[in-house]
């Protein structure tokens, strides 16, 4: 990350410099301007309107409008030495809870990072104090040509602050309430407290942007020059609730088939793996199956297949059986024959 500003954390006596970096980064959608007719891209260039001519940047400078409309041009150099305590340094007014900032005040957000070996161990001193006492510090700096009120707190093992709105910045929201005389009954707000623990806790970690990553989608499809698929069918939104408490109930109700559902679908991602597991045990049936072969493993696969295919081998063995029985009769019958001859010979 490249600072985007150096200065020094004033806590009391304790001077500790710092860089600032900034701490979020925008992955929204982006669009540019192009001529529909012919692709080309639609630009906007810095016009003086006094000469009408383009001006290149190293030409152009601040100004302010006094209320009369002169324009009162102001340098860099004029910006820097203004007589502010805070024009390098980032002046810890407070410290107070965190809650009692409305977060409303919030702008952006910074880390602030040590600058120089010097200054880590009063960095660590300032992290581990506000970590000590549960609370954040209230500052006020000069950044990015105005100054400006900050929070400082702890951020894991960093300090990071939020710049913030000066309290006459923030609107007040009137007429933003409903100013017709609404009553709520109790039924209704146990029907709200009941779809607010069905819903449960949310993993922020596990959200993403859906817009962009449908608008990617289509970038990509037509750099192919395929159609894109079709999206779902969202349920038609607005409208005015005739039934609050038919609303709710259909609320809880949907989330309650929404995680049976899930549910019966984990148990038969269970079930094709053991589908999945089954075809060694099948190798084993047809090794069971060969006549020369005697193990364990081919009597515990008793299955249908296997008794289908010993089932000629026992009216086999019963035939041979009855064969060694005749052959044992007619055995029987020769053997007078044999004693006939015998006694012939001895005449």
């Amino acid at each position: 990350m490249r600072s985007i500003w150096k200065g020094s954390i004033s806590f009391g006596l304790v001077n500790i410099p710092i860089k600032v970096f900034g701490a979020t980064e925008s992955h929204s959608v982006s669009f540019r301007q192009v001529h529909a007719s012919d692709g080309g891209r639609i630009r906007y260039r810095k016009v003086c309107e006094l000469e009408d001519q383009e001006v290149p940047n190293e030409e152009i400078t601040k100004a302010f409008e006094a209320p009369d409309g002169t324009m009162v041009q102001l340098t860099d150099e004029d910006l820097e030495s203004l007589p502010l305590p805070t024009a390098k340094t980032i002046d810890i007014l407070a410290f107070v809870p965190a809650d009692s900032i409305d977060p409303l005040q919030l702008d952006r957000s910074y880390y602030l990072a040590a600058d120089g070996s010097g200054a880590a161990k009063p960095y660590v001193l300032l992290r581990e104090a506000l970590n000590r006492s549960e609370k954040v510090a209230v500052a006020k700096l000069a950044l990015r040509g105005r100054e400006t009120l900050g929070m400082v707190r702890v951020v894991d093992d960093a300090l990071a602050m939020h710049t913030m709105l000066w309290p006459d910045e923030i609107r007040q929201p009137v007429g933003v309430a409903p100013d017709t005389n609404v009553k709520v009954r109790d039924a209704e707000l146990d029907l709200a407290d009941t779809l607010m623990a069905t819903l449960g806790e949310l993993d922020i970690e596990e959200l993403h942007d859906e817009y962009r990553e449908a608008v990617e989608a289509l970038v990509a499809a037509k750099l192919e020059g395929t159609e894109p698929e079709p999206a779902g069918v969202r349920p038609e939104g607005g409208g005015r609730v005739i039934d609050l408490m038919a609303a709710l109930e259909k609320s809880v109700k949907a989330v309650q088939e929404g995680r049976e559902e899930g549910r019966e679908e984990g148990e038969g991602a269970e079930v094709t793996q053991m589908r999945a597991a089954k075809p060694p045990a099948r190798a084993a049936q047809k090794t069971a199956a060969k006549p020369a072969v005697k193990s364990g493993a081919a009597k515990s696969a008793g299955t249908k297949k296997a008794a289908a295919k010993k089932a000629p081998a026992r009216k086999t063995t019963a035939k041979k059986s009855t064969t060694a029985k005749s052959t044992a009769k007619s055995t029987a019958k020769k053997a007078p024959a044999k004693k006939t001859a015998a006694k012939k010979r001895a005449s």
